[in-house]
């Protein structure tokens, strides 16, 4: 074993903390010069990650403390991003399981702790956030053995040793009540209970690629952990592929080790059980062996969970193609989402029998959002369908996926959620009152569980708080009822106008303010009624030479509702796509022309 070494992840549900904690530990761990200028969540690098205040991919990271090297990898709290967590702990040997002192346990820890247990891997219990107002430290920390209990630990993983803090203020106890000083506690926990990781430093060099890097100066880069010998730069490998067991020669050209917010080439090389990257592959992959010696044999590869969302993307098609985006080929959309599959090991992309639509495969709605909003920004133009469910056929049932939600929602709001989630045909299991909320839990298809978010928003005017876990697969549970409302469709292409728009807004809520560029098939707006109403948006007023009577028509003009992309994707029905451009969202039917929607209705009616 690699005494100086210590290998952990840090996970927790969503918002619970853990991208503060890594900041607070770096700068204990002198990562920073004194009179250094370092951001918030340093450790979310991504431009994405910034704005939505999420973490989304898995980094790694280490700090020195008294003469030993502590790697860390923050991993992602998001249910869609769970690929990332399950990937990290192949290389790590113990994990802090972070938890908010006032929402205890979520869906998400759930998840990941019985990731973390099946691994065997050591866990340290950090209650997080002790200094928020109406926190219950103590009470949280017997909710998390209760769930260890739950989740079958062994013995030895529920002994799991606890510390309380505060990761943003930069402080850790071992008890409550102990003086608020540093993050020494944590430290000198993980050096305690953290196992040096398990490595062979005589044996022939060997790693498994956990994480693939991108260097515009080296190409593609293979993290892990070297489970066994030394690698040095100019050392020939051999790459076995974990699809079909193939043997690749290689030359390590650089070896890079993780400190602080950067990597750095190491000189020495690496040596067993330290986490390194190294470059000079043309084609490795998540899950491949490398090996010197040329008889090795490939290293067991942990089947990640699979996807159970597919949803199409398309090239775009529409009258406004081109004048945002530079990428709007299907050579260009095609090579962009294969490129994806090399780094994200939970989404799968399909070609179709049709020119320029791909099926893509997620864990939600999120991750495919993330990864358009990755590609507009690129310069894409794309068209998104609406997420639709992988179903399964055993023994000759249809089944369909299912998932527990957790719903923690303000007392006066109960009636209308229980009504919502009737309507999308959910199950309530659990209810308990809390002090200032209700807590809901209930199993729900993944098919009624699309578009729900934005419902539980509107319910509780944004008090609302949602998460979700994936279950099982179940027996087909019906037609479920999850958009309610007809749209408002453009017959005209041209550009919107004040006049023609306060005449639409009496049918219904609009999506498009004047000035904006329209054409024939686009959604404009929400019609209350389970019906679609065309609309001419393009309208002008005819001028004359009479005055008219004060009439001010912009004033009475209601501001169009913005929808985010994950919103217009969960909203959009299975008719429409969202257009997606660098510049603009729009949603649109798929069949534009109007005659031509109505032959293919007529037609469904007579089949039917």
């Amino acid at each position: 074993m690699n005494q100086s070494i210590r290998n952990i992840a840090i996970i927790a549900h969503v918002d619970h903390g853990k991208t503060t904690l890594v900041d607070k530990l770096l700068k204990e761990g002198g990562v920073f010069r004194a009179n250094q200028q370092v951001e918030e969540r340093a450790m979310d690098s991504m431009d994405l990650e910034r704005e939505k205040g999420i973490t989304i991919k898995a980094k790694n990271t280490s700090v020195h403390w008294k003469d030993k090297i502590i790697n860390i990898v923050d991993t992602p709290g998001h249910a869609d991003f769970g690929g990332e967590v399950e990937r990290a702990l192949r290389m790590v040997d113990g994990v802090l399981l972070v938890v908010d002192a006032y929402d205890g346990p979520q869906a998400q820890t759930r998840f990941v702790l019985r990731k973390a247990l099946q691994h065997g891997l050591k866990v340290i219990i950090v209650i997080n956030k002790v200094d928020r107002e109406n926190a219950e430290p103590a009470k949280m920390y017997d909710k998390v053995l209760e769930l260890l209990m739950e989740l079958n630990a062994t013995e030895e993983q529920f002994d799991a040793p606890v510390v309380y803090g505060s990761g943003r203020d930069g402080y850790m106890m071992y008890r409550l009540g102990d003086e608020k000083r540093d993050m020494t506690p944590l430290f000198q926990t993980i050096l305690d209970h953290i196992p040096p990781p398990f490595a062979k430093p005589n044996e022939p060099f060997h790693m498994l690629v956990s994480n693939i890097d991108w260097s515009d100066y080296v190409g593609r880069i293979a993290i892990g952990k070297i489970l066994g010998g030394k690698v040095h730069v100019g050392d020939p490998v051999f790459i076995i592929r974990h699809t079909d067991g193939t043997r690749l020669r290689g030359k390590i050209t650089r070896v890079f080790e993780y400190s602080g917010l950067g990597t750095h080439e190491t000189d020495i090389g690496g040596v067993a059980g330290n986490i390194v990257g190294l470059s000079g592959f043309e084609d490795v992959d998540i899950g491949d062996t490398l090996t010197a010696d040329e008889a090795g044999h490939a290293l067991p590869f942990t089947q990640i969970d699979p996807p159970t969302l597919e949803m199409q993307f398309c090239v775009n098609d529409g009258p406004l193609v081109g004048q945002d985006g530079k990428l709007v080929t299907s050579r260009q959309l095609r090579e962009r989402l294969f490129r994806e599959l090399k780094t994200n090991v939970s989404i799968y992309v399909e070609d179709t029998d049709r020119a320029g639509v791909y099926n893509v495969k997620a864990r939600g709605a999120m991750q495919v959002a993330v990864l358009v909003e990755t590609m507009r920004r690129e310069g894409f133009e794309l068209l998104v369908s609406r997420p639709t469910v992988i179903e399964k056929t055993v023994d000759g049932k249809r089944l369909e996926p299912y998932e527990t939600v957790w719903l923690e929602i303000p007392d006066e709001c109960v009636g209308a959620v229980m009504q919502n989630l009737a309507n999308r045909k959910g199950q309530l299991t659990n209810m308990e009152k809390h002090p200032h909320s209700t807590m809901i839990e209930a199993s729900i298809t993944t098919r009624g569980l699309i578009g729900m978010e934005i419902d539980i928003v509107n319910i509780t005017s944004g008090r609302g708080v949602m998460s979700h876990l994936f279950k099982e697969y179940g027996p087909y549970a019906g037609e479920v009822l999850t958009r309610t409302t007809g749209t408002l469709i453009a017959t005209e292409a041209g550009v919107t106008t004040s006049y023609a728009l306060v005449m639409c807004q009496e049918r219904g809520k609009l999506f498009v303010g004047p000035g904006e560029a329209v054409y024939e098939g686009m959604v404009i707006g929400e019609n209350p009624r389970n019906e679609d109403i065309a609309v001419n948006a393009v309208r002008e007023k005819k001028l004359t030479n009479f005055r008219s009577q004060g009439e001010g028509v912009a004033a009475g003009l209601t501001p169009a509702a913005k929808l985010s992309l994950e919103r217009a994707i969960e909203y959009i029905a299975a008719d429409e796509f969202v257009e997606v451009t660098p510049k603009n969202l729009r949603l649109r039917k798929r069949i534009l022309k109007e005659v031509e929607r109505r032959k293919v209705t007529r037609a469904a009616k007579a089949a039917g």
